[in-house]
């Protein structure tokens, strides 16, 4: 099993584009040919009606965890419906086995509804630590990519998030309100106020990479699900943005964080709407 850093960053830089390959079949095989095709009998709902999950989200991530360790011998993977099935999965995250996270359809309501802003993520990480990323959105057919320590990039082109333009207001996307505690609700109302401009997030793989080009300022979330995380968090960072919890430290994929939280494209506005975020809390 690899199982230390060096040897990892030898994989990524000899299997990088492996990765991207296992992805783009599996989303060839299994979500595409569904998209806007979907039988009533594919799609279910897990804990409510705004919390789907279809044959794609499934088949997708068997595929893909199937070929990823293949892959990278002695790897495990912990995908979104493998820890619906059996939440005791989730614990391979703090685990000492390299590890891919995976979320197949991430925007599963948009898939369903037949609009394109979905994505597949999948991330390497060790030891609670994300070494790689690939956001992919297959109807765009958009690649995006971070390597720790080597940058930011969509469809081979380098990213840098950069500060926001000065004297206009920030734009925020912020959890739908389905998936917030009354205390995160507090928190999060408190990013209406002056200088912000918050809006209703879509896909949180998508929401990260509008931060890392410069699209979006900032996002305000309120649940701390790995596979939603792990793959934009690293592409912000390798783009010059940065993440903090209510406490003021960086988000941490094996959980525990004080929620909501921000990723935003530079220092500066973390901290900004995190500071915002604590004065409601």
């Amino acid at each position: 099993m690899i199982d230390d850093t060096e040897a990892l960053e030898e994989f990524l830089a000899r299997h990088s584009a492996d990765v991207e390959e296992a992805i783009h079949k599996a989303a060839a095989a299994e979500i595409l040919p569904r998209f806007r095709r979907l039988a009533a009998h594919e799609v279910d709902q897990k804990s409510g009606p705004h919390d789907l999950v279809t044959d794609a989200d499934r088949l997708a991530e068997r595929r893909l965890a199937a070929d990823l360790c293949a892959l990278l011998p002695g790897s495990v993977a912990v995908g979104e419906e493998a820890v619906h099935a059996n939440p005791a999965s989730y614990e391979a995250i703090k685990g000492d086995a390299p590890v891919w996270i995976i979320d197949p359809v991430d925007g599963t309501r948009h898939f369903v509804h037949g609009k394109d802003g979905f994505c597949t993520l999948v991330a390497l990480a060790h030891r609670g630590t994300v070494l790689a990323s690939w956001t992919y959105a297959p109807v765009r057919d958009q690649m995006a990519t971070a390597v720790r320590g080597q940058g930011a990039y969509l469809d081979g082109e380098r990213l840098f998030a950069g500060p926001p333009a000065p004297g206009r207001d920030l734009t925020v996307a912020v959890s739908h309100p389905d998936y917030t505690t009354e205390e995160q609700k507090r928190a999060l109302r408190a990013l209406w106020t002056d200088g912000v401009s918050p809006r209703s997030c879509g896909s949180a793989g998508l929401e990260y990479l509008a931060i890392a080009r410069g699209d979006t300022d900032a996002v305000a979330f309120s649940w701390e699900a790995a596979w939603d995380h792990a793959a934009g968090l690293l592409l912000v960072e390798e783009a010059g943005g940065a993440h903090l919890t209510l406490t003021g430290e960086p988000f941490r994929i094996t959980g525990g964080n004080v929620l909501p939280f921000t990723a935003a494209r530079d220092a500066a506005t973390a901290r900004r709407v995190g500071e915002l975020l604590r004065t409601a809390s």
